[in-house]
């Protein structure tokens, strides 16, 4: 993104514009690194989200409510106290710096008073920072006065701009003008490197669009113009970047902020996905990491039980041989019936060779208890692990808040999560979250989105639907609906692609099995997603043909 003075000024003006006259009504500070204005401009309400976290630093309107925290933090109880009802005077650039200064001026019944906020927009160092009269009321980010620090923002100190740096101010000509004489090599990066203000890629565009003559003027006019074709450059129709002046294969907008707005609200939804499918992933992994300790258990038991049949055979050796044994030994090499030659065998002295023939028999009995035990306990464990495994299977190939809405809403309905408090006297009644839907050939074609969505696809389907399911991999069910008609190939290889990518196939060609809905079954008391099926045939599939 490129943050520079360059793009700034124009979204300074533009922000001015836009907000000049307009009315503070609310303000919120929904996370440590941004405060919200929500501001009247006359003709209708915007919020305006100034952001100092290092990756969305800047200043942009988001068309999204922001949720505020119970407790309002320090700086935004400053902001309602200083702010609140304020107008905005107007909003500028300082200098040619990355700091954008919002004006504001407030009255009171006995007085009125004129504050500044400036934005700071400079990476992990950015900060918000309100003053009066050249006197810091406040900041997001204070330093303390026993830091040894050059700058230190801290309430009651004069506010001063940051250090220069070493680069030449491109609103001063004869500076300017004395840099661009010495340019040579790269002139991208002589720019990037010479002149303040200046990101990589708008002197890469100052570069690309120097025809040669007077290089100060050609930075100068191009700095200062206020020419604009705001754009957002995607790749794959995720946005990775937004751009002041148009870029070839860009989405284009009609201002700056409009750009911003895209741009920062992609992000944050991106962000929000990702992060509630952590959250989701992270809840699943730590069940499975419990199963799976569970089932080492189980086997290590099992391992241990493993020689029952041995205890039992020597216990029984001992009682045919009880004539020939006498207490006091501590072993016998007793002829062995059951496997052939002969068999050495461990005796206590303290006991009579009945006695220890009944302590063989007794933890024969117990091993064999405890594997009659555990047996079940596997596959009951065994099933719940990939009855998981299926769960992270649909929340990895989520590609819609919907998928991850009918991920939790499963976990939650399994224990895995807890349901979120019901606000309010009234429980609300949650939408139903529906199927994938595809239409193709004529027919329409479902998916589930998660497990339960999967049973509930199968209950719902007549018994004359084509089911599909990929074969030996978690997948969603699809069904394709016949509507007593037969459908041709080519709906059943797209049917059957939908199944491959909704799969934990990371192959590009899949098998998937397809029968019709009737020969689908549901054992009973199985997991969610969990059915057996008969009468089918399979099919090649391709996931990337979706």
């Amino acid at each position: 993104m490129p943050q520079d003075a360059f793009t700034l000024r124009l979204v300074a003006r533009e922000l001015d514009a836009a907000l000049k006259g307009g009315r503070v009504n609310k303000i919120i500070q929904p996370s440590r690194d941004e405060a919200d204005l929500v501001i009247y401009t006359g003709k209708r309400t915007v919020r305006l989200v100034l952001n100092t976290n290092a990756s969305d630093c800047g200043a942009y309107f988001d068309e999204t409510e922001a949720e505020s925290p119970l407790v309002a933090p320090n700086f935004c109880m400053l902001l309602r106290k200083h702010l609140s009802g304020a107008e905005i005077v107007g909003v500028q650039l300082v200098g040619f710096e990355r700091i954008v200064r919002f004006r504001f001026s407030g009255s009171t019944d006995f007085s009125t008073s004129e504050k500044d906020l400036y934005l700071e927009v400079m990476g992990k160092y950015s900060n918000l920072v309100l003053t009066e009269g050249g006197t810091i009321l406040g900041a997001l980010k204070t330093t303390s006065l026993g830091e040894a620090v050059r700058r230190v923002i801290f309430p009651g100190l004069p506010y001063t701009l940051p250090d220069p740096q070493d680069k030449a101010d491109p609103s001063d000509p004869s500076a300017l003008s004395a840099v661009c004489e010495k340019a040579e090599g790269d002139l991208a990066r002589f720019l990037f490197t010479h002149v303040a203000g200046v990101a990589a890629c708008t002197a890469q565009d100052i570069a690309d669009s120097y025809a040669g003559g007077d290089l100060a003027k050609h930075v100068s006019d191009y700095l200062f113009s206020d020419m604009v074709c705001p754009c957002v450059v995607e790749a794959g129709g995720v946005p990775i970047d937004f751009r002041a002046r148009a870029v070839k294969g860009a989405r284009v907008f009609p201002t700056l902020s409009a750009a911003q707005t895209y741009f920062y609200g992609a992000r944050r939804a991106k962000k929000k996905f990702e992060g509630e499918a952590r959250k989701l992933s992270s809840a699943v992994a730590a069940a499975v990491k419990k199963h799976e300790k569970r089932l080492a258990q189980i086997l290590e038991k099992q391992k241990e039980c493993e020689g029952c049949e041995l205890l039992r055979v020597k216990g029984e050796l001992i009682t045919a041989n009880l004539y020939a044994l006498e207490k006091g030994m501590r072993g016998c090499e007793l002829e062995n019936w059951y496997g052939g030659g002969t068999l050495k065998i461990a005796l206590d002295p303290m006991l009579t060779p009945s006695q220890n023939a009944q302590s063989y028999f007794k933890r024969y009995r117990k091993q064999k208890c405890t594997l009659e035990t555990v047996a079940p306990q596997e596959t009951e464990t065994r099933a719940e692990l990939e009855y998981l495994k299926s769960v992270l299977t649909a929340i990895s190939s989520a590609s819609d808040e919907q998928d991850l809405a009918s991920c939790e809403e499963e976990l939650t309905a399994a224990g895995l999560l807890k349901a979120p408090p019901e606000k309010g006297r009234m429980k609300r009644v949650r939408a139903e979250i529906p199927f994938r839907s595809y239409e193709y050939g004529g027919f329409r074609i479902f998916a589930g989105r998660n497990n339960l969505q999967n049973d509930r696809l199968v209950r719902s389907a007549s018994p004359d639907d084509v089911w599909l399911h990929a074969q030996r991999y978690h997948s969603c069910h699809v069904v394709i609906k016949t509507e007593g008609k037969t459908p041709p190939a080519d709906v059943l290889q797209f049917a059957a692609n939908v199944c491959a990518k909704y799969s934990d196939s990371k192959g590009d060609r899949v098998p998937v099995d397809y029968c019709l809905v009737k020969f689908v079954r549901k054992p009973p008391k199985a997991k969610a997603g969990f059915v057996t099926y008969s009468e089918y045939a399979t099919v090649a599939a391709f996931p990337d043909m979706v």
